[in-house]
């Protein structure tokens, strides 16, 4: 009965478990999390052509902002601050495309002066969420998401390849560590269960550096010269503000405050058994949209919620906020670390391609998935087909926007997730639906009244 009870306080939303029941769990979550957190901003670092120290202090802000985001979530700040839900956050994939052409484009401090808007915006999303999800239905979210994880896949075989502008760019010693990390990846998600399982996407990278490491292809003179602690100051990437930059991040962060509601409802739903009350919701997305406003200033990338960890929640049924915040302490402990960083920069591209291809195709299948959930009729088939199309088309074929003016070529002809959301919102508003599907409609909601 004691045992029982025991179990029974990490099941609770607010029980108080012992620290050595808690911390197996939490590391459960910090393990599922660590690499998709920190890959975002090694991408990013390697586009912005960092140093060596500056990357460090990238990967460090990240971890650093993904423990404020989610120790913001599990315990709000006032009625509207936070979901109080049991979710961890960390920098989105989502955004990678974005943060990828403007890296390439500008700098990062455009990148936070735009991230300091889009903040703002997620605020706003948070407050009035209700009206604008009317825009998003899973239609619409869906086809976005979709195009997110199709536009991402060149970055993925590029860093297979062993990343742009590598000597050994398309050797074949890449692609066999590429390979060989994507196959371990498979290996323990299809063929294991447990902690093996939820951390497939780490088992192979360990497995990938490992045989990186056979094969001379790392270094760990980073390594050596970083010390054991360090703080990271307030703007020390600076920050500008570029009209054109703010208006696609201000789309983007639109775009993944809807995607938040999704799930935050998965949470709720799966671990707590009961649907997300409107504060919560609300809560949720102006949090979110506070920790990407204090990010812009500590150098940290977007946060969303990590889907791997909602998945363990549902799995698990562990909703305890002490257990999920001693999660978030480890995290920030992480960012305070330059050893633990600076060994994160030493893991080969190919390393982080084989591991991250993955990622990239979960994400155009969860894109998919939400298509799904409505009938694919000619009307809503034209409104995915035709966002995809624009959105990867523009993109694929370069120079197709030469001519236009500069802010045209940077809103619309940098990121396809810009184009496929415009795209597929408006379409959504002004196709009819055909007469069969709306007498459909009509008799669905005259069913729920009855």
């Amino acid at each position: 009965m004691e045992n029982h009870n025991r179990y029974a306080k990490v099941t609770e939303l607010n029980g108080r478990p012992r620290l050595l029941e808690a911390l197996p769990l939490a590391m459960q979550h910090v393990v599922a999390m660590i690499v998709g957190c920190v890959t975002p901003a090694i991408i990013l670092a390697g586009v912005t052509g960092l140093e060596a120290s500056e990357q460090i202090i990238l990967i460090q802000s990240a971890l650093l902002i993904s423990g404020v985001a989610t120790l913001l979530q599990l315990f709000p700040l006032g009625r509207f601050c936070g979901s109080g839900l049991p979710v961890i956050m960390g920098a989105s994939f989502a955004y990678i495309p974005l943060l990828i052409s403007l890296g390439s484009r500008f700098d990062l401090p455009t990148i936070f002066g735009a991230q300091l808007v889009g903040g703002l915006a997620a605020v706003a999303v948070g407050l009035f969420y209700k009206k604008l999800t009317r825009l998003f239905p899973p239609l619409v979210t869906g086809t976005v998401v979709f195009t997110i994880g199709l536009s991402l896949y060149p970055t993925a075989v590029n860093y297979m390849a062993g990343g742009v502008g590598a000597e050994d760019f398309g050797s074949p010693r890449n692609w066999l560590v590429a390979v060989v990390t994507l196959a371990i990846v498979l290996f323990f998600n299809y063929f294991t269960r447990g902690i093996c399982k939820l951390a497939s996407i780490l088992m192979g990278m360990i497995f990938g550096y490992a045989l990186a490491l056979v094969m001379g292809m790392v270094s760990f003179e980073n390594v050596n010269a970083a010390g054991w602690f360090q703080f990271t100051m307030p703007m020390h990437f600076g920050m500008k503000f570029e009209l054109t930059s703010i208006i696609s991040m201000l789309i983007m962060y639109i775009v993944s405050s809807v995607e938040a509601i999704g799930d935050f409802t998965s949470t709720a739903g799966g671990g707590l058994d009961r649907e997300p009350v409107e504060r919560e919701m609300c809560g949720g997305i102006i949090g979110n949209g506070i920790a990407s406003i204090i990010g812009a200033f500590m150098g940290g990338l977007p946060t969303a919620t990590f889907s791997q960890n909602v998945g363990i929640v549902i799995m698990t049924k562990v909703v305890n906020r002490c257990v999920l915040g001693l999660a978030a302490l480890i995290i920030l402990a992480a960012g305070f670390i330059p050893k633990f960083a600076s060994l994160l920069t030493t893991i080969p591209s190919c390393v982080l391609g084989g591991a991250t291809v993955s990622v990239f195709a979960m994400i155009a299948m969860t894109g998919i998935k939400l298509i799904t959930k409505e009938k694919l009729t000619a009307r809503n088939t034209s409104v995915v087909g035709l966002a995809v199309a624009l959105g990867i088309g523009v993109i694929q074929a370069n120079g197709c926007l030469a001519l236009f003016p500069d802010w045209a070529r940077t809103i619309f002809g940098e990121s396809a997730v810009v184009i496929a959301t415009i795209t597929a919102v408006t379409l959504n508003l002004i196709l009819p639906e055909a007469e069969e599907e709306r007498e459909a409609g009509a008799a669905k909601i005259a069913r729920a009244n009855g």
